[in-house]
């Protein structure tokens, strides 16, 4: 046998969309990594036969199914069953995704996400069909890896809960669905080996993937095991399309409300050949309305056009040159306007710009024309719309100030996974497992308005990637890759230090105000914030002032407690739906909330007086039925619309006069045409004379459109409104002379 031991690889060039470039850094990669190196030491044939993996091949042993028996090394033709295949996926996956996970990364649906998502079903897969373990297999293997490996990387063992929390939660979720998958899988196989196919339907594995949660890669494994193939070409069809109809659902609003326009590496070619080079943005975050030459008209699928691009749709105008931001980093596109301009400086054309993106280096400015035309060739003066790049700007700059904020109150774990500034809002996507709690979105929210009227400078810097790594503090988004060189955005030198190629303030002050408008989870481990500056902050702050002070005079209001309730169901209502600071917002129902409680107390002892009132006028209107020889009472009796205290009145009308047949009506608020409580209690000897409560009951009610239920002996019912009483009296008293031929 032959082992590989040492693959000497030279680390020298990047290759990107400008060609090769010398890395700042050049190193040789001999691929002796931990486990190869272990193997020697140990001398065994493969990485899975050193004690790195003993441990935890042991542990799945014990969750196997019957006849599955231990991990025996088998590989290839010799491992028929695919049994070691199994314990070896597993085993791999489980250190992979606890070493994941405790770097901080987590599952999702995009990304190095996906990765660990997809890797972590294929071994519950394996897991489940092949070594027939139950649910639940995977999470228990993370504490052996911990074991294994902790002392080296302790990190594992600090975050050790929270790894565990999130394979479970993970496992579980695939787990409701991996049965279906396999069931579908297995169904499919038949049905093609009856038809003679050997090769899964894009169709069907995009079906899989989509509806089931399998991974393609999965579904080929799964297909691979049964002899057949699976078109890629028609999966990833399938899935462009998705991904195709998505794009245009999202972008619809804009290049003119029509489907998205973009260059794929065809037509980054073609620009090439045609000498057009890529598109000069350097003036990207400057206020400038420069002049620019259109070098091609992109029309979509009809390609790139060679006549004048007129008002009949969307199109993409690359220039040679332009001002306007491009969709990046977070930060949502420019928009404005290109003006065609002839020598003489008369005006031929206006095109409108809707969203600006760049492939391959150029820029691709999405719009419409509004007037004239636009051809390849022409002057252009670009006009960046600065009034939303001037809302969008602070949105971009605060998201840098949350982030060192949330830093100060959570901690150093916190890590940003994600953001989006536009004119409107700032969303920014962070690390942390649970919501944050009320003290700590007051914290955040306080430090960094603190930031702003603090008029902190704001810098921006290009350097070389290797010198900016060094810097103090300084953050970068877990996942992207950074230009060399790259922009850095400071604040204040200590305050903020991240990379970033978006439009920014030149200081704090400029932002305003920020309003922390609501915190949210956004997936496992993953938290969400959305706030406002400027002139919207300053609107959800005056408009959270004017919430306190109608708070604040309902706490005060001494008027009826009915009223107070009404009162704070409504303040609750327009608190819920305002637009102002969540933690003043959470602050607010909370109040409200004791409001509501010293309503519904001060109703419930009312309510209780009530009820004493009405027992005691029962009891002596039924004494004196009694001592009339009555078989039959029905009475209206004040207790409100309260089902428990019905029972509280039969209970007194059975122990004063158990052979009385009994109805009571009882109006939710008196003369208010509303509600109204039904309820009887009929002695045994009377129901088998043909009187039975619930018929009893139903009949009453009928009259108000109501309806009751219960038993012969005992019933209750209700009807939502009736304007008069007596008419249910009357059907009442009617129907029991009826059926009991009783003295009533």
């Amino acid at each position: 046998d032959v082992i590989e031991i040492w693959n000497i690889v030279f680390v020298q060039y990047n290759r990107d969309e400008r060609g090769l470039s010398v890395l700042p850094k050049q190193h040789i990669d001999t691929g002796m990594g931990l486990e190869r190196l272990v193997s020697l030491l140990q001398d065994v044939p493969s990485n899975y036969d050193t004690d790195a993996f003993t441990a935890i091949f042991q542990n799945m042993a014990g969750m196997t199914g019957d006849g599955v028996g231990p991990y025996g090394g088998l590989v290839g033709p010799d491992d028929v069953d695919l049994r070691d295949t199994a314990y070896r996926a597993v085993a791999d996956h489980a250190r992979a995704l606890t070493f994941a996970l405790a770097d901080g990364a987590v599952p999702s649906n995009e990304g190095r996400g996906y990765v660990l998502r997809r890797i972590l079903r294929r071994a519950t897969r394996y897991g489940q069909q092949i070594l027939k373990a139950e649910p639940g297999f995977f999470t228990k293997l993370v504490p052996t890896v911990i074991d294994v490996f902790g002392e080296a990387y302790p990190e594992l063992v600090t975050n050790s809960a929270n790894i565990i929390e999130i394979i479970d939660e993970e496992e579980k979720a695939f787990s409701t669905m991996l049965d279906r998958g396999i069931k579908f899988f297995n169904n499919l196989q038949s049905d093609l080996e009856a038809a003679k196919v050997t090769q899964v339907s894009g169709d069907k594995a995009f079906f899989l993937y989509d509806s089931l949660g399998f991974p393609v890669d999965l579904t080929e494994l799964m297909a691979e095991e049964a002899g057949l193939t699976v078109d890629t070409d028609g999966f990833k069809n399938a899935m462009e399309e998705q991904k195709r109809r998505s794009r245009e659902a999202r972008f619809a609003n804009k290049a003119g409300g029509g489907k998205p326009l973009e260059l794929i590496a065809e037509q980054t070619s073609w620009l090439a050949d045609k000498g057009i080079t890529a598109t000069d943005d350097g003036l990207k975050f400057k206020v400038d309305s420069p002049q620019a030459r259109v070098e091609a008209i992109f029309g979509g699928d009809a390609g790139f056009l060679d006549v004048p691009a007129t008002p009949d749709g969307a199109v993409g105008i690359v220039l040679d040159s332009t001002p306007f931001y491009a969709e990046a980093g977070g930060q949502e596109t420019d928009v404005g306007t290109l003006t065609v301009t002839a020598p003489d400086g008369t005006e031929t054309g206006t095109f409108a710009v809707t969203n600006v993106r760049v492939f391959g280096g150029y820029v691709l400015h999405t719009g419409f024309v509004a007037a004239g035309e636009v051809p390849v060739g022409a002057s252009v003066r670009c006009e960046v719309d600065y009034d939303v790049r001037g809302r969008t700007a602070p949105n971009h700059t605060v998201t840098h100030l949350l982030n060192a904020a949330l830093r100060k109150v959570l901690g150093d774990t916190v890590d940003q996974r994600g953001s989006l500034c536009n004119a409107e809002k700032l969303r920014f996507d962070f690390s942390q497992k649970k919501a944050m709690t009320l003290k700590q979105l007051v914290a955040t929210e306080e430090i960094t308005q603190k930031y702003i009227s603090d008029a902190l400078p704001v810098e921006d810097t290009v350097m070389p990637l290797a010198e900016a790594m060094e810097l103090p503090g300084v953050r970068a988004v877990f996942g992207e890759s950074y230009p060399d060189p790259v922009r850095v955005i400071s604040v204040a030198g200590d305050c903020s230090t991240e990379f970033c190629g978006g439009t920014h303030l030149t200081n704090t002050r400029e932002a305003g105000a920020f309003v922390l408008l609501e915190e949210t989870a956004v997936a496992k481990g993953i938290r969400r914030i959305t706030g406002v500056t400027g002139a919207p902050a300053h609107r959800a702050i005056e408009e959270g002032k004017v919430m306190e002070d109608q708070v604040a005079a309902a706490e005060s209001y001494a008027g009826p407690d009915a009223d107070l309730q009404t009162m704070a169901i409504d303040l609750r209502k327009e608190i819920d739906s305002s637009v102002i600071s969540a933690p003043l917002k959470a602050t607010l129902r909370g109040r409200i909330e004791l409001l509501q409680k010293k309503a519904a107390d001060a109703n419930k002892a009312l309510l209780a007086m009530r009820v004493d009132r009405a027992l005691n006028d029962v009891k002596e209107r039924v004494l004196l039925a009694k001592a009339a020889d009555e078989q039959v009472m029905v009475t209206k009796v004040d207790i409100g619309a309260d089902g428990k205290a019905a029972n509280k009145v039969i209970d007194a009308v059975k122990n004063l006069a158990p052979d009385v047949a009994f109805m009571g009506i009882s109006e939710e608020e008196e003369g208010s045409g509303g509600k109204v409580l039904v309820f009887a209690a009929v002695p045994d000897a009377m129901v088998e004379g043909g009187l039975a409560a619930n018929e009893w009951v139903n009949e009453a009610l009928a009259v108000a459109g109501g309806r009751g239920g219960g038993r012969p002996n005992a019933a209750q019912g209700q009807a939502k409104e009736c304007t008069d009483v007596g008419t249910i009296i009357f059907a009442g008293t009617v129907f029991a002379t009826d059926k009991a031929g009783a003295n009533v």
